[in-house]
């Protein structure tokens, strides 16, 4: 296959008229002017699907798509008035035609057969997107960047194709697999790894230590490395949105970077929300930010959106596959088939092994496995965390103890995953009379991610999935929720009398909304204070868990000492991540079952726990590494 482009044609008659032939990443894309030959190849691109094992797909040539005010008018006569459309906009470099609107099942019609339709008397490929329950400016904008950049992404797509196969010719006279921890060795925060192979460098994920300063250089990953060199990174993998695996991510791009980024859809959209914010935040702490909106806007560009299970080669030898992760929205866990079947790598990033009121649990049965690189976050002998049920009764007697002596509660959350899974259970609970009907306030950057979760439906749990398919069973929709936009309402809702629950970021509370409320509801006792998510070592909300009562908002020279008289609560069950008990049984239910295993994302004490208790308990190799430490496996 020295040019499988030229292969592929080869299979292809001259009557089908072929103006181009490109690469879309590492899926291939024939483009024809011979009408007859786009609606009927008559076996052809199946038989090459068949012998070179690649995605192929055929487009008419743009010359011959139907001028697109004609299109947009069959198409608005075709889909029924119910579907909602909201937008038909044509990418005139690719023949797609995307149609955005509420009810998307109404638009496919039943088995495709309105799509077919779109197809026939259009000859443009129809693609269809979601419409946010909640209108969401953000993605309204990152559509717009992929659509305004239709030229830009139609070159960049077939240059990752081209790196691609150009690497098939060579020839391997060693192989080996090795991965060195650039980040999140035996610590929470800064996860970064670099995969290397004698063809290939990809890096898996690239986030901040939230306990950290921007000024100091334990924030970020080990970039100083000998083995990184961002101008020889192939891809960039990323496994959700959380800072401390995705803030660097724009920065990279800054640095030089040019590659793609391979995540899911909602992960995509709302990594570029969460990295906004991270300016945002920047700037309010008087800090110099790392990058512009511009270098997110780039990222963006550059993002390549998989879905669970699809297989896709991202390097010569590097193969990926996203699953569920179960930890926030669009978390995927990473299976990597390295080389010709030399190696088997999974990467679970952050997951969580249990059903949740959003998320199905993560999956841990793969068509190889030889290696595993796993969290341990609450890997520790000492990490009994109580079980959902007991932490959502726990969860509402708080609520309701602090809204009968009138008080607020406030709850720093992430910006996605246990915040929205918090407003179901405080929905439902209000709904079923559990607990009295108060204001539950959003902060800015909460609302927006929730309106992403509208978007994305289908990597919900088949209730969640099916009452957002229903907008007045959609519990994300309830009056309940109010959004707060501006410092003006803020200071309204510390204000007002009534009691109210606060969900506001950053969870650690080492800046964001959640300090400012806190600054202002701290000294007094009337108001609870809750944290659901963990806390890492040396931020602000880990120094009160731990005890720390007298906090100084000033500097060392210049103290503003506030005193914490608010009533302090910490939820550990309520996390994104695996408990002790949940990881071990990851592994031990893990088909087909591992030789290795690594840890990372966890304190010192932790992963080592960890690791000797799966050595111990499945009697296979298990290492817990260190920053910087390269690790050969294979």
């Amino acid at each position: 296959m020295a040019d499988i482009l030229q292969e592929i044609l080869k299979y292809i008659p001259e009557s089908a008229n072929v103006s181009d032939t490109l690469f879309e990443g590492a899926n291939i894309v024939v483009y024809t002017k011979n009408k007859e030959f786009f609606f009927n190849s008559n076996g052809i691109i199946k038989k090459i699907v068949d012998d070179i094992k690649k995605r192929v797909e055929i487009r008419p040539d743009p010359s011959i798509c139907l001028d697109p005010e004609k299109a947009k008018e069959i198409i608005e006569n075709i889909i029924p008035k119910d579907a909602g459309i909201v937008n038909i906009i044509f990418d005139n470099q690719r023949s797609r035609v995307i149609i955005e609107a509420e009810k998307p099942g109404l638009v496919i019609g039943k088995q495709g057969e309105l799509l077919k339709e779109i197809k026939k008397q259009t000859l443009w490929v129809p693609y269809i997107q979601r419409t946010p329950a909640i209108r969401s400016k953000l993605i309204e904008n990152i559509r717009y960047v992929l659509y305004e950049n239709s030229d830009f992404r139609r070159k960049f797509l077939h240059k990752i194709g081209k790196r691609i196969y150009g690497g098939w010719t060579k020839e391997k006279k060693h192989e080996w697999v090795r991965v060195t921890y650039l980040g999140a060795g035996r610590q929470v925060g800064r996860s970064c790894l670099l995969l290397q192979t004698p063809e290939s460098k990809v890096l898996l994920d690239c986030g901040i230590n939230p306990g950290k300063s921007l000024n100091d250089s334990e924030a970020f990953p080990y970039f100083d490395a000998p083995e990184f060199n961002i101008n020889d990174i192939d891809a960039v993998i990323l496994t959700h949105s959380h800072l401390d695996h995705s803030a660097l991510v724009p920065y990279l791009y800054k640095m030089g970077y040019d590659g793609p980024v391979y995540c899911t859809a909602p992960c995509r959209d709302i990594t570029a929300l969460m990295t906004l914010d991270f300016i945002g935040i920047s700037q309010k702490e008087g800090q110099d930010p790392m990058y512009t909106s511009s270098d997110i806007k780039n990222m963006v560009k550059h993002t390549v959106c998989l879905n669970y299970e699809e297989v896709t080669d991202i390097t010569p030898d590097i193969r990926l596959t996203f699953y569920n992760a179960g930890h926030t929205l669009g978390s995927a866990i990473c299976h990597l088939h390295i080389g010709n079947g030399l190696h088997n790598l999974v990467y679970t990033g952050d997951f969580l092994y249990e059903s949740t009121n959003l998320l199905a649990p993560a999956v841990n049965s793969f068509p190889r496995v030889e290696s595993v690189i796993m969290e341990a976050t609450y890997g520790g002998k000492d990490d009994i965390n109580l079980s959902r049920k007991e932490c959502e009764s726990y969860l509402l007697d708080i609520i309701k103890n602090t809204i009968d002596r009138k008080g607020k509660i406030l709850m720093p959350v992430l910006g996605v995953g246990r915040s929205q899974e918090i407003m179901l259970i405080i929905e439902r609970a209000i709904r079923e009379n559990l607990i009295p009907s108060i204001p539950i306030y959003l902060q800015g950057i909460l609302w927006d991610v929730t309106a992403i979760h509208t978007t994305y439906p289908d990597f919900f749990n088949p209730k969640v999935k099916r009452n957002i398919f229903h907008r007045d069973e959609n519990p994300f929709l309830s009056d309940i929720f109010k959004q707060i936009g501006s410092q003006k309402e803020q200071q309204q809702v510390i204000d007002k009398g009534e009691s109210c629950i606060i969900l506001a970021t950053s969870g650690m509370m080492n800046g964001g909304a959640s300090k400012e409320y806190f600054r202002q509801l701290a000294e007094n006792p009337k108001h609870s204070l809750i944290f659901t998510c963990y806390q890492v070592e040396g931020s602000l909300g880990r120094r009160i868990v731990n005890g720390e009562r007298e906090i100084n908002f000033g500097s060392a020279e210049k103290q503003d000492m506030l005193s914490v008289k608010m009533d302090v609560h910490l939820i550990s069950g309520f996390s994104g991540h695996s408990s002790r008990v949940q990881l071990l049984n990851y592994i031990k239910n893990m088909d087909p079952k591992p030789r290795r295993i690594l840890t990372l994302h966890g304190e010192s004490s932790k992963c080592l726990d960890l690791s000797s208790s799966l050595h111990k308990l499945n009697q296979i190799e298990t290492e817990a590494p260190r920053n910087l430490e390269s690790i050969r496996l294979k």
